[in-house]
Order: C-alpha cells, then structure tokens, then sequence
C-alpha cells in the first residue's frame, strides 16, 4: 500500500508492498520503480482470449446465421446462447451480429472474425483428433490434395505406399487454391498449376510431380462407328465446360485451328471429377488431364475422341513450407515415395497403353 505525504515541498510517499514496509519518504517516480522491480517478470499475464463456450456458440451462430440453430447443435437453451454471444461483443467491444427482420447477420468485423475463429477451432480440433488417434509409430503426414488428383490418381496407389510403410498414417484434406501454412495443420499440398503460380505462393518450396496432358474424351457412344472425330465435328457437338478452366475449349479450337463460334457453351462443372463423370454418361465431350481418367479409359467408359492434345503449362507438385520441421521424417519418407510413384505413373503413357 502506497500512503502519501509531502517532504519539502515534494510529493513523496511510503510504501508497503507484501508486508514489506520501505522506510523513509521518496519521490513518487522512485515508488514506482520500487513496484515495477517487485513485480515478477517471469509471472504469465493472462491471455485476451474469450472462453471456449463462448468461442463455440458464436462459431455455431455465425454458421447458421441464427441463435436457435446454434442453440440446438450445442445441446443448450437459444437464451444461454445468445448470452455468450452478448459477453462476447461487450468483451471484444463491437457488435458481431446485426439483426434483421429475416434473423441475424454479421457485421463485416463479425464476419472477419467468424473466419479467424472457425479455421482456429478447427486446427484445434484436428490437434485433439491427432493425440486422440495418435498410434502410428512411424508418424503422421497432413496433406491437402486438389480433390480430383486425390480421388483418381493418388488414393488408388496409396495402398502401395501403406504396405511399404505401415507406420506411417497419411491424412488427406482438399484445397484447389495457395494458402498459408502457418494458417493451418498441414504439412504439404499437392498443387496444379504452373511455374509462376507456384513462385506466387510465398514461403513454399516445391518438388515437381507430373507434367498435364489434356485429352479430349467421351462416351464411346458419340464415336458411332468412327474411331475418332475431327476437329471440325466436335465443333457442332456438346461440349463440357470445367469452370476453373472456362477458355480450355476455345484454346484447343485455337490449336486445331478452327473456328468454334460454340467453345464457350455447354454445362459448367466445378470439379474434374464431375466432367468426367459427364462425359462418361454420354452428356457431352470433355477436356480433362489424362492422369486423371485411367481408370475410365481403362475400363473403356470413355475414349479418346481427338489425338490433339491442348498444349498445357501446368504440372503437379508436392509444396511444402520452407524450412519445415514438423512431421519432417514422415513427410520427407512420403515426398520420396511420391517421386517415384509419379515416375513409374508415366511407364503405361509412354508405352502407348
């Protein structure tokens, strides 16, 4: 306790600090020095982080857009959760919800840090489920994968890999897009895209995979009896447009040189996995990476409709963060594996099957 009294014309004051009692009178710029050296500079400060009910009540609210909802995922009372979610914003000292006429939405800030919170949440989540289902000696591999080349392409071979090293336990995640690792609990990505995507993608080194060659294919039925088509054909035909690749029709008309007043029409599919399903139910023709349909080539559900294949700059690759430790002999055993299973992928290719 600090008790003030005047020396000289100075304020000055006598302290007991934890029953110590500093004797004689000082100046008040000396007292405070005198606190801040008793003060424990190895003591934690307590963090500025609301409770964990709290966190997950207005996750839940700002993914259903509504209290009731939320209030029913979380096995509580619509009142105990809109409770937390007004401790939250007098805590953090802005307003995270609007309320309409219709129910509720986010502010742009409530927005923002809906986002901060559900990648959060979730890479704690995934931390739990880790230790939770943590026995494989060999260590874990966290990977995020552009769905289609992990569905068609690399699953099928993992069993290889799974025999070759049971201790090692891969975990697959999709991402189409760069990202930040730091942001998540993933080790590495399979990527798509080409050489100055990649250098975009700040703080990543890669380790390149497959080059793309995109083929024209359909449904067997749309040859008849013709074993191909010509370029000229397929201009009058269906064509399936991928939605991340909207001008790949109009650059294959291009390097075929003719003209395609229609490359731009057809149904648009967001995913690889769903054109190809398309083109093998007959709906149309479709332009999609090779390495991803030879199962279905294989299995003749689709064919090769035109030997032209579109010239592509894009390849795949294992990025992975600079300078990255964590699950390091686990993913350093998968990223060598992964090597040669592209090589040996590329053995059938080259011989023409």
């Amino acid at each position: 306790m600090l008790g003030p009294h005047r020396s000289g014309g100075n304020q000055c004051f006598c302290i007991q600090v934890c029953g110590w009692r500093i004797p004689g009178a000082i100046p008040v710029y000396k007292a405070v020095c005198v606190i801040l050296a008793l003060i424990d500079p190895e003591k934690p400060m307590r963090r500025k982080i609301p409770s964990s009910n709290t966190l997950l009540c207005f996750d839940a609210a700002a993914r259903h857009r509504s209290l009731t909802r939320a209030a029913v995922e979380l096995s509580l009372t619509q009142s105990a959760v809109s409770r937390q979610i007004l401790a939250l914003e007098e805590y953090l000292g802005t307003a995270l919800f609007k309320r309409t006429r219709h129910g509720m939405e986010l502010t742009p800030v409530g927005a923002d840090y809906a986002a901060r919170v559900a990648q959060r949440l979730g890479a704690m989540e995934q931390d739990t489920l880790d230790i939770m289902g943590a026995s494989a000696p060999g260590g874990d591999v966290h990977l995020a994968s552009v769905p289609t080349f992990a569905a068609q392409w690399l699953i099928p071979r993992l069993g290889d890999f799974a025999r070759a090293h049971p201790g090692i336990t891969v975990h697959i995640d999709t991402r189409t897009r760069p990202f930040l690792f730091a942001d998540t609990a993933l080790d590495a990505a399979i990527y798509a895209g080409t050489p100055e995507q990649l250098q975009r993608w700040a703080g990543t080194q890669s380790l390149h995979l497959l080059d793309e060659e995109v083929v024209v294919v359909c449904h067997p039925s749309l040859l008849g009896k013709r074993k191909t088509l010509k370029a000229e054909t397929l201009a009058t035909m269906p064509l399936l447009q991928q939605s991340t690749r909207p001008d790949a029709w109009s650059q294959w008309f291009a390097q075929a040189q003719v003209e395609a007043p229609r490359a731009l029409a057809g149904p648009r599919y967001e995913q690889f996995s769903m054109t190809v399903a398309a083109a093998a139910q007959g709906l149309g023709l479709a332009l999609v990476p090779r390495l991803l349909i030879e199962p279905e080539l294989a299995r003749g559900e689709l064919v090769i409709a035109h030997p032209l294949a579109l010239a592509s700059q894009r390849s795949y690759y294992l990025v992975r963060p600079q300078g990255a430790t964590a699950a390091a002999g686990a993913l350093e055993v998968f990223a060598q594996w992964l090597a040669q299973a592209a090589v040996t992928s590329l053995v059938p290719s080259a011989s023409g099957t």
